[in-house]
């Protein structure tokens, strides 16, 4: 079992500690339920009255929180950033996987150039010219095909596909199901109608310290690059179409959709289920709100609804339709007040 003093804590977070240094922490969890060998932490104020009564063997605060006497803190600068680096000591084993190395039901093509320290698992395959950097783990039932690139440390989650010549940057994570290089939807049409495939010929890029979600898909372009860009975390269930490009730094809740060939900047933060036409820009720092329909490009920004507007003036929208009814009566009542005073205008 892994544990740690109140000073050890302290000295890894280079954080100051309040209390007992000796005070062992074996465990962490909420102030309701922890118990006197588990870490908590205080994110809110409205959880003060929770952390006085609380029986954490230790508690993350920042340095504005008023200390309880007879308790132990550790006073950071974020509390819940410090609360999560030692969960994950505390709760992250050395090794994740029982798998070491190359399992022998991996079939990989020779031409595949591996890197040292690297974990491919069971039923894993790689098609030629593909290259797997160092420290990367594939889990099982992985497929990479054919000249695929990936980076340094990157972790592909179980049942991933990553399609041919898509490249992915160093410390890149695919949640399980993730596919990567999927074709474009791109159709013509003949004399008769008929939808005619055009092939999808370009690829995937996906930057350093990139996350995909479970399940999402992002399609390779029709001729050039989808890219997304480094740094940026995106939920399960999203679509990234063809030639889309996704700038720094976003964050894309679940179930969000990006058209063909629409771009974000650097910091755009969008909600669950939010829908974005193809050819549009959302420039840098936008943020839509969940559900947002964006059908035009957007400035710097937040905003709701759909089509997505500014967010005030949706607000100021939102109080006018709750108030619908009662307009309906006051313009009910003003009817029946200018029927009654049009004949007295009539006879005067």
């Amino acid at each position: 079992m892994i544990s740690f003093t109140l000073k050890e804590l302290a000295d890894r977070l280079a954080a100051q500690f309040v209390g007992n240094p000796h005070q062992v922490i074996l465990g962490v969890n909420t102030l309701d339920e922890a118990s006197d060998e588990d870490l908590s932490f205080l994110a809110n104020p409205r959880y003060l009255e929770a952390m006085k009564k609380s029986r954490a063997g230790a508690i993350c605060v920042d340095v504005t929180t008023v200390l309880s006497e007879g308790k132990n803190f550790l006073i950071c600068e974020n509390p819940s950033a410090a609360f999560q680096k030692i969960a994950e000591l505390i709760l992250l084993p050395p090794s994740q996987s029982a798998f070491q190395g190359i399992h022998p039901t991996a079939v990989i093509h020779e031409s595949v150039q591996i890197g040292p320290n690297v974990t491919i698992g069971p039923h894993v395959t790689i098609d030629r010219g593909s290259i797997i950097g160092a420290g990367t783990t594939l889990s099982p039932n992985v497929s990479i095909g054919y000249e695929v690139q990936i980076g340094a440390n990157c972790t592909i989650y179980s049942n991933c596909t990553i399609r041919e010549r898509c490249r992915l940057g160093n410390r890149v994570i695919l949640q399980p199901g993730a596919v990567i290089g999927s074709c474009g939807f791109g159709y013509t049409q003949d004399k008769l109608g008929h939808h005619i495939k055009l092939e999808q010929l370009g690829i995937v890029v996906l930057e350093d310290d990139v996350e995909i979600g479970a399940n999402t898909t992002i399609d390779r372009s029709r001729f050039k690059q989808t890219i997304i860009r480094k740094g940026t975390k995106i939920d399960n269930l999203c679509q990234i179409a063809h030639n889309v490009e996704v700038g720094e730094h976003n964050v894309m809740a679940a179930q969000t959709g990006i058209a063909g060939s629409s771009k974000t900047g650097k910091y755009v933060m969008l909600g669950g289920q939010v829908g974005i036409l193809g050819h549009v820009e959302l420039e840098d720092m936008v943020m839509v709100a969940t559900r947002g329909g964006v059908s035009k490009s957007l400035k710097p920004g937040k905003y709701r609804g759909s089509p997505a507007i500014p967010i005030d003036e949706y607000n100021r929208q939102k109080i006018h339709v709750r108030k619908l009814e009662e307009y309906v009566e006051r313009i009910k009542q003003l009817e029946s007040k200018l029927a009654k005073l049009v004949p007295d205008l009539q006879n005067s």
